[in-house]
């Protein structure tokens, strides 16, 4: 679930800019909306913690993938207040964050408890 929402994340953030050209045209302005971005960082951050939360304590007991997640939020949050560095920023939190969920789900499946429908 991290990941998708990660990746959803990268989408939104790559087509915004097409999408968001055509809708003025409707009556729409998302661009550069602060609720709007405030509420995609708060919604990654829940995903996030929920689902980092529930491989450590389900799982492994690794803090190594919160950490991770924990610089590519800096990074989202980041590219909040520095506006010159925003695509940046914003690249390295994505990448970060992937990461993050990305190793706390080698992490879960390796563990000798990843899933009832698990086969080992």
């Amino acid at each position: 679930m991290g990941i998708a929402t990660s990746i959803i994340c990268a989408i939104h953030c790559a087509l915004l800019p097409a999408v968001a050209a055509t809708l003025p045209v409707f009556g729409i302005d998302i661009i550069h909306n602060a609720i709007f971005e405030w509420s995609m960082i708060v919604l990654a951050f829940f995903v996030g913690v929920y689902s980092l939360y529930h491989g450590f304590i389900k799982h492994h007991r690794n803090y190594i993938p919160v950490y991770i997640f924990a610089a590519g939020f800096i990074f989202l949050v980041l590219k909040q207040f520095f506006k010159p560095y925003e695509y940046l920023f914003l690249a390295i939190a994505v990448l970060l964050i992937i990461a993050a969920h990305y190793y706390n789900y080698q992490l879960c499946h390796k563990s000798k408890c990843a899933s009832p429908h698990h086969t080992h």
